[in-house]
């Protein structure tokens, strides 16, 4: 077992469902190690200070998570130095970690507000900030599928556009966002690059759905990269 590669994680996409409520069933070793290998070399590489908390279920215990979560004991911490285009490489690296653990068979859910951060996992490096956490475990359900924006409204796909942009916002449309915003727009340049830009939200979040974004169109356009 190893870190699913690019082919598996978009084939994950269309699978994957935020998921509250797990089992009580333990994580594997093994793949906690191949998590835990990941945020390490995620934090190397763009020098974040993400953290693998697992078997600590008091996060999720506060009247805020109180009967939205349940048996809620494992997440990652997602956090770095401040800084929208850190937001957005958080979204992005986190969401490859998402779609990870779906490939290895297990559930999770983005979450920016309904947990504490009074646990001791929670102190990071000064200068960084955490932005949200993913909480995972096997999941009492597969989730459900939730509406989206048109493909018109995401992007100024046209009946003229090629296929692989058609098919790269299908997948952008995927994509979990902040209360499902969906703030962000796809445009296609005459030269074939593509620009990527977040929406004004009242609730924020925006850099950070716009990374996870970002990583679903390189998936599933990886001749058409968009670099952050």
């Amino acid at each position: 077992m190893k870190f699913p590669n690019d082919s598996e994680l978009a084939n994950a996409i269309p699978a994957r469902h935020s998921v509250r409520k797990y089992l009580s069933s333990p994580i594997p070793e093994e793949i906690r190690t191949i998590i835990k290998s990941e945020i390490q070399a995620i934090n190397e590489r763009c020098g974040f200070s993400f953290r693998l908390v697992c078997d600590e279920p008091n996060s999720f215990r506060n009247i805020f998570a109180y009967g939205k979560f349940k048996n809620t004991q494992n997440y990652i911490i997602i956090s770095a130095p401040k800084g929208a285009r850190n937001s957005r490489l958080c979204g992005l690296e986190g969401e490859r970690l998402v779609l990870a653990l779906q490939s290895l068979g297990l559930n999770s859910c983005w979450v920016g507000l309904s947990y504490s951060k009074n646990s001791d996992v929670f102190n990071i490096p000064q200068g960084h900030k955490i932005r949200c956490v993913i909480s995972f475990g096997y999941g009492s359900s597969q989730g459900s599928e939730r509406s989206s924006k048109s493909i018109e409204q995401l992007s100024n796909y046209t009946a003229d556009s090629p296929q692989w942009f058609a098919d790269a916002i299908r997948s952008v449309m995927l994509a979990p966002t902040a209360i499902n915003q969906q703030k962000f727009y796809f445009s296609l340049q005459e030269d074939n690059s593509v620009i990527a830009k977040p929406r004004f939200s009242l609730v924020g979040y925006t850099e950070i759905d716009l990374g996870i974004a970002i990583l679903h169109f390189n998936l599933a356009a990886p001749d058409h990269t968009i670099h952050i």
